[in-house]
């Protein structure tokens, strides 16, 4: 006889919270837009065609070394059979949307100013980032290291928000060297405060998380940190970003092993992205300092040591990273592009496949991997790898049914 319905609820009522627990923690996608990468610029170096100078810049970078695809090929490593394409389309976003993503640095790459000063750029940003119409954009603010840099990181902040009203569309925030959950605490109880004098719905301000230290990642009694970091958030971590040298100083490595290949990055990757997995929380990794700048021998070095540090952190499922110079958008949007039409057809196939149900395929999916292969072409079209239409041809599907199978929803 089968089990008494009664007696299965009873024994099955205590999951009912860590059931709801667990939704809660784990939403998963976002299903927003994820920029490809984020660029710094110092807070007194911004101007109102800040964008446009860097999208003239690269394409002028590229049009110098790398004036047509063979020539991208050779400088990268590019497949012939991908380099027509990928320069075509790096060419055409260079041309219309070169910044995704972009933070007025009053961290590190500004430094500490007198207060009138950086009061004035405070302010001089507030209307550079509603002018500017990117699709994000916002500050790295001081961290919380010292009581001075925390005084003087929040009014910065403070003098932001309420000098543009607001947020301004699509507003980031970033808040750096992270060493406590606590730090994290103070963060979300400021950010309440300036809610409640601005006018906005709790929960509207929103930060990434920079993981630089050590601290971030196993603190002194040697627990976890990242999922308490996330936690400590609540509700108001977007993001977690590695910083490279920070992160490699802290751990002793010397100024030569001080890049984003070095295993040590990869043990903190691995744990923001184990910590992150399911969240919501979406990752980016750091950037690279050596600059394509000078003679040709040098930049074509440093492209293509860009270039194969961002296919690393694509196959390590790392899909947005920092940008620290002009030039090196021409590398990012390269590999990016390459990575995705380098696998298109395939992957939409098996998306076919899949929701076909049809047998004698060489490879079995489930729907975890069908949602990731969604998401994939999906990310594709946002940053201008593929199009709309070159989705729906390779794989019969268009973007309410890639939505369907990144959320898992059933017809």
């Amino acid at each position: 006889m089968p089990l008494d319905p009664g007696l299965l609820a009873a024994a099955t009522s205590r999951l009912t919270a860590p059931d709801a627990a667990r939704a809660a923690r784990y939403p998963g996608d976002p299903g927003t837009r994820q920029p490809v990468h984020t660029c710094y610029v110092p807070a007194d170096k911004v101007t109102d065609d800040t964008p446009t100078a860097w999208g003239a810049a690269a394409l002028a970078a590229l049009d110098e070394h790398a004036p047509d695809a063979a020539a991208l090929a050779e400088v990268l490593g590019l497949d012939q059979a991908l380099a027509g394409a990928v320069h075509e389309r790096v060419r055409a976003k260079l041309a219309t949307e070169p910044i995704e993503d972009l933070r007025v640095d009053f961290e590190d790459g500004y430094g500490t100013r007198a207060d009138a000063d950086e009061d004035a750029d405070a302010v001089r940003a507030a209307g550079l980032l509603a002018r500017w119409g990117l699709a994000s954009a916002g500050i790295r603010m001081k961290s919380f290291d010292t009581r001075a840099l925390l005084d003087r990181g929040l009014r910065t902040l403070d003098l932001v928000l309420t000098t543009a009203g607001g947020p301004p569309p699509g507003f980031a925030l970033t808040f750096p060297k992270v060493t406590v959950p606590e730090q994290v605490e103070v963060l979300v109880d400021v950010l309440g405060l300036l809610e409640r004098d601005l006018g906005l719905a709790g929960g509207a301000l929103r930060f990434e998380v920079q993981i630089e230290t050590t601290q971030a990642v196993i603190d002194a009694e040697g627990r976890f940190t990242v999922p308490r970091l996330i936690s400590a958030g609540a509700g108001r971590v977007s993001g977690l970003h590695f910083g490279t040298y920070d992160y490699t100083a802290a751990c002793g490595l010397g100024a030569a092993e001080q890049h984003l290949a070095h295993a040590a990055c990869d043990f903190a990757r691995h744990a923001m992205q184990v910590g992150a997995a399911g969240t919501g929380v979406r990752l980016s990794d750091g950037s690279s300092n050596l600059l394509p700048v000078g003679d040709r021998e040098t930049v074509h070095r440093n492209w293509s040591t860009h270039y194969t540090l961002v296919r690393r952190s694509l196959r390590h499922g790392f899909f947005q990273g920092w940008d620290l110079h002009p030039a090196q958008l021409v590398t990012r949007y390269a590999a990016v592009y390459a990575h995705h039409l380098a696998s298109a057809e395939a992957d939409g196939g098996r998306l076919a496949a899949y929701v076909a149900r049809t047998t004698g395929s060489a490879v079995l999916d489930e729907p975890a991997t069908a949602a990731a292969l969604a998401l994939s072409l999906r990310r594709a079209v946002d940053c201008g790898a593929l199009t709309a239409d070159e989705v729906t041809a390779y794989s019969g599907l268009g973007t309410d049914d890639l939505n369907a199978l990144i959320e898992r929803r059933t017809a």
